[in-house]
């Protein structure tokens, strides 16, 4: 068997003074109703995928564009879901192109890399010159709290913003030196990236207020130890995370994102009606 393969193309235009949605799409993966939880000009979405999870041979494919000064924000319902394989990969893959004053919110709920997987989970955004991006990916190996630990399986990671930002990495199950080395991920079974970035370089009164609030925001988390931000390229900040468990990171994270959200755009952190299920 091949698996299932499911493809949407969701896109986003500025109609009106209102960010509109409208998406394309074959086999189980789809859109939600548009909602506007702040008003018209940025438009809330929830991805969804029915059968929840991937095993392998699956292959979800994903196509984002964001028109011209349109504003969108989208999540999923849950946790995506990487199945035991027998051996063919499941992949995950997301294209964004963010035009000229056009912003887009990629923000999906944890990926579970469950024991014997193999998976691919890679997005790809392009900016505009006038573009802005906020994403991030949290990934989970194994359930801990399940005592179903990651001991066999391949978790392969791509993100990338064209041009200006590059991050690959493989977790081998059998890696031991990478899982627990105090120089790897030191025991920890959950890693969390928050991005911001911008189709031209950040002022740098813009740059300093991210940094101190994000200080300040680390120093009063439990994670601080096992936190930390960085400025790869001047076009790009990034913050990066350790826990042992999805729930903390995702608490940074999102305290985190409503942050830059108001010192970057000056907007609220309206979180997405799904995030409080």
């Amino acid at each position: 068997m091949s698996g299932w393969h499911a493809s949407l193309a969701l896109r986003y235009a500025c109609e009106a003074q209102r960010s509109v949605a409208r998406f394309v799409h074959d086999g189980p993966l789809r859109i939600l109703q548009s909602l506007y939880p702040e008003g018209d000009a940025v438009c809330h979405n929830v991805l969804v995928h029915p059968p929840s999870g991937l095993v392998g041979g699956d292959t979800l494919d994903i196509q984002v564009d964001v028109a011209e000064g349109a504003h969108g924000l989208v999540t999923t319902p849950g946790a995506t879901r990487f199945y035991r394989s027998e051996g063919l990969t499941a992949t995950q893959q997301v294209h964004a192109n963010i035009g000229p004053n056009g912003r887009l919110e990629w923000l999906p709920l944890e990926g579970l890399a469950y024991n014997g997987c193999q998976a691919l989970n890679k997005a790809v955004f392009t900016l505009a010159s006038t573009a802005q991006l906020l994403a991030w990916d949290i990934t989970a190996l194994g359930l801990p709290t399940a005592q179903l630990p990651f001991l066999q399986g391949r978790f392969e990671q791509h993100l990338e913003i064209q041009g200006l930002w590059l991050d690959r990495g493989c977790i081998d199950a059998q890696d031991q030196r990478l899982l627990n080395s105090p120089l790897g991920l030191n025991g920890q079974r959950c890693m969390a990236t928050l991005v911001l970035a911008s189709g031209s370089p950040f002022s740098t009164a813009t740059k300093e207020r991210v940094v101190q609030q994000t200080l300040a925001r680390l120093h009063a988390h439990a994670l601080r130890p096992s936190a930390g931000l960085t400025s790869p390229h001047p076009q790009v900040m990034v913050l990066r995370v350790l826990s042992p468990l999805v729930e903390p990171a995702m608490d940074l994270l999102r305290q985190t994102w409503s942050d830059w959200r108001h010192s970057v755009w000056g907007l609220q952190g309206t979180a997405p009606r799904t995030w409080a299920l």
